[in-house]
Parts: C-alpha cells; sequence; structure tokens
C-alpha cells in the first residue's frame, strides 16, 4: 500500500514540475528538459507491456492536458512505453530482479541504467520532436534541439536518481 502510495505521489510530483516549472525553461531557446520522462524509467520491474503504454499514455496525456500541446507527449509516451519494455528486458537480466522493484543505480547498476536512461530518453525525444516540427524543415536546428535536450534531460534524471541513492544509502 506504501509503494503504490509512493508510485502516485511520484507521478502528482513529476506531472507538477514539468507543467509548472520546466516547461517555462527554454535555454537557449533551444534547449527545452522534459524531467517527467523519469515516471517511464521508473515504471516497476513485471509491469505488463500493456500496463506500461497505458500509464505512459495517461502521463503524456496529462502533460498534454496541462501545457495545451494536442497529443504530442501522448503519443511520444505510448511510442515510450510500448518500446521500453522487451528494451529493459534485453538491457537487463530480470530473472535477478525481485518483481516490484524499481529500475535504479541500486537495483541494475550505473551502466545499465545509464544505458536504459539513455535510450528512453533518446526514443522520447526522436518521436516528440518528430511530432512537433511536422517533418523536417530545418534539420540543423532540430538536431540541435534533440541533442542538446537529450543530454539536458539525462543529466537531470541522473541528478534526481542520484538524490535517490544518497537517500537509500541515509537510510530514508
Amino acid at each position: 500500500m506504501i509503494r503504490r502510495f509512493r508510485e502516485i505521489i511520484y507521478f502528482i510530483v513529476f506531472v507538477l514540475l514539468q507543467t509548472l516549472v520546466i516547461d517555462n525553461i527554454h535555454l537557449f531557446g533551444i534547449v527545452t528538459p522534459f524531467l517527467y520522462i523519469y515516471v517511464i524509467i521508473k515504471f516497476k520491474v513485471g509491469l505488463t507491456r500493456s500496463s506500461m503504454i497505458l500509464l505512459s499514455f495517461l502521463l503524456g496525456l496529462i502533460i498534454d492536458i496541462f501545457s495545451d500541446t494536442y497529443g504530442v507527449h501522448a503519443a511520444a509516451c505510448s511510442i515510450t512505453g510500448f518500446i521500453c519494455k522487451p528494451l529493459f528486458e534485453r538491457i537487463v537480466d530480470t530473472k535477478d530482479l525481485p518483481n516490484g522493484s524499481f529500475p535504479s543505480y541500486e537495483q541494475i547498476g550505473y551502466r545499465n541504467f545509464f544505458n536504459y536512461t539513455l535510450i528512453v530518453v533518446t526514443i522520447h525525444h526522436v518521436v516528440l520532436f518528430s511530432i512537433e516540427s511536422f517533418g523536417f524543415h530545418q534539420p540543423l536546428l532540430l538536431i540541435t534541439r534533440l541533442i542538446t535536450s537529450i543530454l539536458m534531460t539525462s543529466l537531470l534524471v541522473f541528478l534526481v536518481e542520484a538524490f535517490n541513492l544518497i537517500k537509500i544509502k541515509n537510510g530514508k
């Protein structure tokens, strides 16, 4: 029961953080971090693929509602959720992980978490920016926005995860 409550709180906190704070950050007019993707990265091990897609879609839909983006985030999150489940199982040997655990530095190791995060963020951002731009009219600007946003989002995810690791090591 406490774990479920914690998952809901994470969901709400990252949606509010994204829509109220981070959506207003556009570094140099090209870098837009999307920290809410951390919720998808942290979906628990053993979650069915259909549940992952549904929860990803709901996350994206809520972001769309608060950001007035007309389904862009819902589409990007749904595709990301669809790809993430088999991707995670290829990167990490899930037989060693207890059902209901969450991907983290501690559970899957730094290297696996880094690779998984970078791939998930890249998939999400490629889909998001491709839909958002409706084509490749300015390819250099699109690639620049894509690379810088992937790097910034990944950095923020790693920082949040590092704070979680510090909390775990301090026993909280």
